[in-house]
């Protein structure tokens, strides 16, 4: 069953990512639509002198789980991967290397019980 959407409802936030070829970088894009009302858009990020190392400071941004999610999703589309190897492709590897350690365990086993392998 559909949501009614009515004037006043704020959209889930919407981010985009884009490699930039000629930037050589990424360009993330956010926007939250307000029905009826408009889009709602960040500004580019100021950057600002602060006179102490060990000040606090706020977060440049904010994200739910969600938009964190797709954000982490848009990099993945635009050919990033994590460096430290320890995501999807770091796991199977690793998974499978223990698989195949198993496996030598097991035929060991049935070998030395004299079953035919």
């Amino acid at each position: 069953m559909a949501k009614d959407i009515r004037n006043g409802d704020v959209l889930p936030l919407e981010i985009m990512a884009r490699r930039e070829e000629w930037n050589r970088g990424i360009s993330v894009y956010m926007r939250q639509i307000t029905v009826g009302m408009g889009v709602q858009i960040p500004k580019p990020v100021e950057w600002v002198i602060v006179e102490q190392e060990n000040c606090y400071v706020e977060p440049m941004l904010r994200l739910g789980i969600q938009e964190a999610q797709k954000l982490m999703d848009e990099l993945w589309q635009c050919g990033l991967r994590p460096t430290e190897g320890t995501g999807s492709a770091g796991s199977l590897a690793a998974t499978e290397r223990h698989l195949k350690d198993m496996q030598s365990v097991a035929m060991g086993l049935l070998r030395k019980q004299g079953v035919q392998v």
